[in-house]
């Protein structure tokens, strides 16, 4: 999970969000920016713009803050290469789907389960804190990101996250699983 994409000043929301899956995700835990109406952003808005409209923000602060929290995203993460030989290997991770279940019953990993609250549950009570752990979503920038995040705070130290989620796996690891996109309302 690297980018060659310099952030400057004068970046697009959207071409950062491009770049930077979890710029969102870090502006919102750093500065309390993006996460809901009243913090938005537009996707033209350059990051100045937006720096400049949240309390004068340094420019530079937030550039490294972003950086910094992609570099901590890209270690909770597996690429689909290594992941495909882990789920071989002599200890292979619990494999978990953070989809909704209707994206997981038209298309999963093979071995996968649903994560639903019954779920976590079970891995509360009896899956060892150590041992290791897959959480794969559509394009890897989002729920299994904050599903890892969450695990780890509670002591599960072997989960990661698919980077670029089931996408990325039918694109590098097995063509013939179906690829799809989500269409967004509104």
């Amino acid at each position: 999970m690297t980018t060659t994409t310099e952030i400057s000043p004068s970046i697009t929301m959207r071409d950062l969000l491009v770049a930077y899956p979890g710029a969102q995700r870090a502006l919102f835990a750093g500065y309390h920016i993006g996460g809901c109406r009243s913090c938005g952003f537009q996707p033209t808005e350059t990051l100045a713009d937006v720096c400049r409209r949240n309390d004068d923000l340094p420019v530079d602060e937030v550039i490294r803050h972003i950086v910094e929290s992609h570099d901590q995203e890209a270690a909770l993460q597996v690429e689909p290469g290594e992941a495909a030989e882990w789920l071989k290997g002599d200890n292979p991770p619990l494999l978990l789907d953070s989809r909704t279940r209707e994206e997981h019953e038209a298309v999963k990993l093979p071995g996968s389960n649903l994560m639903t609250q019954d779920t976590l549950q079970q891995v509360f009570a009896s899956h060892p804190p150590d041992q290791p752990i897959l959480i794969y979503d559509h394009s890897g920038a989002g729920q299994a990101l904050d599903l890892v995040a969450y695990l780890l705070g509670h002591g599960f130290t072997g989960a990661k996250a698919l980077a670029g989620g089931i996408d990325a796996w039918s694109l590098q690891v097995d063509p013939s699983l179906p690829r799809y996109r989500i269409e967004i309302e509104g």
